[in-house]
């Protein structure tokens, strides 16, 4: 798998995660959703991703959009 496909695998994760754990626990858990979110849609127009930039140090094959 490439950074861009584990960008999206982890981004989707962590997007589910909250939304359950905002029906489950407590509403105050959407703000994860939105911020990665926001993140997400500042990394389209920029190409700045941490999590890209973590991964492509760790070893993982670069893709086409980090």
């Amino acid at each position: 798998m490439s950074v861009d496909r584990y960008v999206l695998a982890f981004a989707g994760a962590v997007i589910l995660g909250s939304v359950l754990l905002s029906v489950y626990h407590n509403v105050y858990w959407l703000w994860l959703t939105a911020f990665v979110g926001a993140n997400l849609l500042q990394s389209a127009f920029t190409g700045f991703c941490p999590l890209a930039i973590i991964l492509k140090k760790a070893g993982v094959r670069p893709g086409a959009a980090f």
